[in-house]
Order: C-alpha cells, then structure tokens, then sequence
C-alpha cells in the first residue's frame, strides 16, 4: 500500500496541508483491497481449527504465557491485531462469543468469505454499495429460512440439551469426554434456569466454574451448591458441619481505626490494658452476635481478627475471610441467606442453610464446599484435568457448551450441525436470486456460494476433497435431504440430524447477521485516512509502515 501526504491544493494553485506531516491515505479499490485482504488473513488463521478435526493453536503472548486453544474468539483475542480492518473481526468473534458463546470461528470464516466473493464482483465492476444491499437481503431471507426448517424442541427435554452441549464439546480438546461433560453442563443449566411466564432464563453468573490441576478430565465434576477456593480461618475451628446455619457479612471482623489524627498520652500502663481490653470486648461481642444468632457458618467478605478467630473458634463456629463479592450474591442465592452490611444488622432471619459444609483438600489447596442448599439456584463445576493448559481450555469448551444450552432452554429451536443448515440455506437463497433483479442478484449468489464455506472448511479439516464432498452435498440437498451434512469422524456426507449432531438456531443466526454486518461494513470504506504520529510520541518504529502497524498486513 503506498502511503501519501493527502494533496489539498486551492484553485489558485497554492498547496494547502489539511493533516499534519507524516499522515497517509488509501484511496478507492486500494483501500478496499488493502481492507479485504486483511480480514481475509484473519479468517485464514482460524479456518483450520472448525469442526471435529480441526486443529489448536499456541499462542504465546509477551511475557511468554501459553495458550492452547481452538476458540475462535479466544484465538483472535490472544492475538495481538494491528490492522483496523482486520480488527472488526476480532469484534465480530467478542460479540458472538459474548451474546450465543459458540460459532465464533464460523462467523469470522463467513465474514472472510464474504469479502472473498465481494472482491471477485468488484473487480467485475460492480459497485460495493449494490454488494452490500444484496447481502443485506439475502441475510434476512437466510435467516427467514432457517427459522422456517428449524425444528422446535421442549426448552427442559433433557436428553436434547445433552446432544447440543455434546456437539459443542465434539469440535474441542475435550471431544472424549464430551458426553459426560455435556450432562454435567445440562444439569447445572436446569438447576439454575428459572421460569419467566412461558418461557425460561438461565443466568450463566451462576454457575461458578472453579478449575484444579491433578487428576483428569474425567473427574470433573458438578456441586449442586458452592465451593470457595478459600480455607478455614483458624485450625482451632470445625472443617466439617452438618445443618449449617450461614451468615454472610460483608464488613471486617475488625477494630476499625479512627480516620483522623488523634494523640493519647498514656501515663499509665493500666491506660493501655483498658485500650486493649476494650478492642477484646468489642470483638468478642461481634462474636457473640454471631453465636447469638444461631450462626455456625461465617462467609465475611472482608478481614477477620485473630482475636475474633479465637471467640469464634472457641464458639465452634466455622469462617472463611475475604470471600470476592460476586462468590458472596452467589451463595445468598445458592443458600437463600441475606448479606449483611454489619453485624449489628444480622439476625437469624438472615441466615442460610446448607446441609452440609465442609473443607476439603483439593491437590495442595483446601478448598471449602458447600453443599445441599435449599434451593440452590448456584451450583460450581469442579474442573478436573492434566496440566494448567488442559484445564483451562476445558473451562473454555465448558464455557461454550453452557452457552449454547441456555440459547436453547431460552430460545427452543435447533438444526442439525456439520454444515447442514449452510448448505440448505446456499441451496434455497440460490432458487430465490431469480426473483432479483440486476446486480443485486450476483451479490446474492455469491453470498450463497459465502455460506458454503462452512461446509467446505469442514470437508478439508477432515482430510476430504472439498470440491467432490460439495458435489455430493449440493446433490443431497437438491433431492430434499435439508439436515446432510459433513460428518467429519466418519469422512462423508451424511444425515447429521441422524448422527445426533445438532446446534442451536439462535448461533446460526447471529453467525449469518454479525458476519453480513461486518462484511458490509469493511465493504463501504473506499478511504483510509491515517494521521501521523505526534512528534512528542518519538515518531514511528521503523518499519511500522503507518499507524496501528497497517504495513503489517501489507
């Protein structure tokens, strides 16, 4: 890309500088092409790692910390992006990670695809905003489509929830385990789903995932109530207690010290011992309080003295310090206690129960487990696995597998997976482009020929001929099979409502809508204006070829 002071010259001749030195533009199909051509470096980085056989990737960041991933949005965001352009896919993968929490390699393989195919038409002169209009409508009938061959499913049926978290989990380093694991993901989402006229809401903040090297993948496993990843305050204290009455505080165990100056003069030592004495006895009385009020379980979410963790001790009351705020709602939920701001405020109307309370040791750690609240409207994942890496892309694959079970207790319709709907899509949007007419039909085409991508990065993942396995199933599709796709362990196109691979509706949409939009965008910039560094910032490294590092992708 060549990098140009921006001439601005008045009628009369006399050069005018509008940017300050050391800015640069890209004009027209420049820009654009310079643009496509990074979003599509970024779909080629995680083209490979989609579907059962697709590959991970290392990525190692600055300080030399490793990550082994194939999340799309995990990928993008350990990967530190200069360029704008390419900069919107990254923000396409957050915000489908963030609103259905899978599809994020998909979205950002049909973002690439997109540009592919508009980059052809361009070159044929057709002019962008006519591309972007045609996207646009063929986005909205894709999607009118999808919701016409989903199929509806009962938003608690058990054994359909487990296929969808067991298909998110068959793409992940954790495909072997992926039907224990997606029944533990069920049963924590069921636990914690609550019931909103007709329809449900699941609030993922409530199912704490808590992780642990040692051991394997096969022994995570689901506390139906809480587990805090602190210990027991004193070794004086019980580490086990049934029946548990729990008082959650959110103020310190602690004297509090004056804010301001203040100067005693102690001229006697009996001045000292009643200072002191008096701090016992306020301690011991917010002990007493807590005793009185027929608490034996302490959650504090600040300090405890060493002094209150004798009178408690003694009293035989059980208390961990420093609980984090968010572990402190969760467990009022869990236990149905109130938190208390002070202990002058708490009374035994505030307490919650659990049946059983008990520290556990858990590799080198003790960590303390609450179990058979109530109603336990929170419940932990206890993470399981071989190294730090394996358990922290299991928490990631859980992650996702969580997510995609609550679009479907929330918004219950499914399709089947391995590139099925894609195809039936490509297959119904390319009968309708007849009804368009001029340009906006080749634009409408090539974002059927788009949505075949899916299935294409699949078929060559898997080892198989994409060119041959797309003649196959454009075939399938022609005589009416809608759910064929790309079985990718077996390596050919088959049934795969059959298979029992199936995918939420709700990620398939905002897969076709957050992809078409971020297209479309890059699509309407035809300028690329970048202004200079300021001088007081030392210029540009050498070499970086413009702002933001842009040369980079050049």
């Amino acid at each position: 890309m060549s990098t140009t002071a921006i001439p601005a010259v008045t009628s009369g001749g006399t050069p005018v500088l509008i940017l300050k030195e050391g800015s640069s533009q890209a004009k027209g199909k420049e820009a654009q092409r310079n643009n496509i051509q990074a979003a599509k470096l970024i779909s080629e980085i995680v083209r490979s790692s989609v579907g059962p056989r697709g590959m991970d990737k290392m990525l190692v960041d600055s300080l030399g910390d490793v990550t082994i991933t194939n999340d799309g949005a995990t990928m993008l965001k350990e990967i530190d992006v200069q360029h704008p352009a390419a900069k919107m896919l990254v923000e396409v993968s957050k915000a489908t990670d963030n609103e259905v929490g899978d599809g994020t390699t998909s979205a950002v393989i049909l973002a690439g695809a997109l540009l592919e195919k508009a980059e052809e038409l361009i070159d044929k002169g057709v002019h962008p905003t006519i591309i972007v209009e045609g996207y646009n409508k063929a986005a909205r009938k894709a999607v009118e489509f999808l919701d016409e061959f989903a199929e509806k499913v009962s938003p608690t049926n058990k054994e359909w929830l487990v296929k969808i978290a067991r298909t998110s989990m068959q793409t992940k380093l954790v495909s072997r385990e992926a039907q224990e694991l997606a029944e533990l993901v069920v049963a924590a989402a069921l636990q914690v789903a609550e019931k909103r006229g007709d329809s449900y809401k699941v609030d993922i903040g409530t199912i704490k995932v808590e992780k642990k090297p040692g051991g394997s993948l096969g022994e995570t496993k689901l506390v139906k109530g809480f587990v805090l990843d602190k210990e027991v305050v004193h070794s004086g204290m019980p580490k086990k207690i049934e029946n548990a009455k729990i008082a959650l505080v959110n103020a310190a165990f602690e004297i509090e010290k004056t804010e301001f100056d203040a100067k005693l003069n102690i001229s006697d030592p009996s001045m000292m011992k009643k200072f002191l004495d008096e701090e016992t006895r306020m301690l011991k009385d917010m002990a007493d309080k807590v005793v009185s009020v027929g608490a034996n379980v302490l959650v504090c979410q600040k300090g405890i003295d060493d002094i209150a963790q004798h009178y408690l001790a003694k009293a035989g009351v059980l208390a961990v310090r420093r609980v984090k705020e968010s572990d402190m709602t969760n467990l009022a939920k869990a236990t149905g206690a109130r938190i208390a701001n002070n202990f002058e405020d708490l009374t035994d109307k505030d307490l919650g129960n659990a049946q059983l309370v008990e520290e556990r040791k858990v590799e080198q750690d003790k960590w303390l487990f609450i179990e058979g609240a109530k109603n336990p409207k929170a419940v932990t994942i206890l993470i399981r696995g071989g190294t730090q890496r394996i358990v922290d892309e299991a928490e990631r694959s859980l992650h996702d597998a969580l997510m995609v079970t609550k679009d479907v207790i929330e918004r219950p319709a499914i399709v089947a997976g391995g590139g099925a709907p894609e195809a039936e899509i490509a297959t119904a949007i390319l009968k309708w482009t007849d009804k368009l007419s001029g340009r906006e039909q080749l634009a409408a085409q090539k974002f059927a020929e788009a949505l075949e991508t899916i299935p294409i990065a699949l078929a060559t993942n898997a080892g198989l001929d994409p060119i041959d396995t797309m003649v196959d199933l454009r075939a399938k599709h022609a005589e009416g099979g809608k759910w064929f796709g790309v079985e990718a362990k077996e390596g050919k196109v088959m049934d795969m409502y059959k298979e029992q691979v199936i995918e939420p509706l709700a990620v398939k949409n905002q897969i076709i809508r957050s992809a078409t939009e971020a297209a479309n965008m890059i699509l309407r910039i035809d300028d690329v204006i970048a202004s200079g560094k300021s001088k007081g910032a030392g210029g540009p490294p050498p070499g970086a070829g413009g702002p933001g590092g842009m040369g980079d992708f050049e």
